[in-house]
């Protein structure tokens, strides 16, 4: 499984959503999994982004879907970075 790093800006439709129903985040990290994603580490951050998610996913494919399937709901803005353990990204070298 490939590591990817999940940052969400919400939306003013997102703020919303989360402040009227806080457990809808938790619900959101159920879906996800349902796409074949797997959430392993989830914070609420302040700054440019709301959320930072660390997700596990079979591949590239599987991590565009769900940043597509979240996105086109229009509560969030998502960017997703691939990340690479430092002592695979060290002997790569």
């Amino acid at each position: 499984m490939a590591t990817y790093i999940m940052m969400c800006t919400l939306t003013p439709d997102g703020i919303e959503t989360v402040k009227n129903n806080p457990q809808r985040i938790l619900e959101v990290n159920r879906e996800v999994e349902q796409l074949g994603v797997t959430v392993k580490a989830q914070w609420a951050t302040l700054g440019e982004f709301d959320f930072i998610s660390i997700v596990e996913a079979p591949d590239e494919r599987t991590v565009a879907r769900v940043s597509l399937e979240l996105g086109s709901r229009g509560t969030g803005r998502y960017e997703t970075l691939a990340a690479i353990p430092i002592d695979e990204f060290i002997t790569s070298l």
